[in-house]
């Protein structure tokens, strides 16, 4: 390879912004003529890099969008400790089946029995599948929704929460919501009802999500949306 060819290579690699390739094309070159690699092995080894690179660098960003609180997996998950959940049915929602028929997950139970935990976890395999995950807690979630309606920008914030195809929202019910409140996540659901999955935690039955919202008629009106949806 004579100087011009190389650097027009360095150069057309820069530009097609193939970093990985570019910082281990030397190296590989070396190795290749050492070891008489053939040219085919040499590119299938390079691109190859470039799209583990790639992978791990578009995980680590949708980790970062998906502003969980805590990392936990499914295989840190005490499944003896916490008898009560069916392990069967968390594996089956491990295959992310749910997504990707925008079906809802609801997990209810007593506080302390890993709900959380397995919303987490269900939302870490997402990214791992290259799934979109947002990660909000019921109560910062309806403040910023009736920030924006105040503002005049609530269709704005829906529209942001509706690019997450799998958006999770942890301890509804801890904190009943004001009418408007309940007005702003009735709309954020209803958009998301047949589109997207929204995995919800709730130390509520459903026969008390009409004290959550203080309003029994759109607690109905949310529950339908969910249901129907629910995996």
């Amino acid at each position: 390879m004579n100087n011009f060819s190389y650097e027009r290579l360095h150069t057309n690699l820069q530009y097609l912004k193939l970093n990985t390739i570019e910082d281990l094309l030397d190296n590989c070159l070396e190795i290749a003529a050492r070891d008489s690699k053939t040219t085919m092995e040499v590119l299938d080894y390079l691109f190859e890099q470039e799209k583990k690179h790639r992978e791990s660098a578009a995980m680590e960003r949708r980790m970062k969008s998906a502003v969980f609180p805590v990392k936990k997996t499914l295989e840190e998950f005490d499944f003896e400790f916490q008898s009560s959940i069916d392990k069967k049915v968390i594996e089956d929602l491990a295959t992310l089946r749910f997504a990707h028929n925008a079906e809802n997950v609801v997990l209810l139970g007593p506080p302390g029995v890993g709900k959380s935990h397995l919303a987490i976890a269900l939302g870490i395999e997402a990214v791992k599948a290259g799934i979109s995950v947002y990660f909000t807690n019921t109560g910062n979630l309806i403040e910023r929704l009736k920030i924006a309606n105040r503002e005049g920008i609530l269709e704005k914030k829906l529209k942001g929460l509706m690019k997450f195809k799998v958006l999770i929202i942890d301890e509804m019910g801890y904190l009943p919501f004001d009418e408007e409140g309940a007005h702003c996540l009735f709309q954020l659901i209803s958009r998301r009802y047949e589109k997207s999955s929204t995995i919800f935690t709730s130390n509520k039955s459903y026969g008390e999500w009409g004290e959550i919202f203080k309003d029994h008629v759109i607690a109905a009106a949310v529950l339908d949306r969910i249901v129907r949806q629910e995996s």
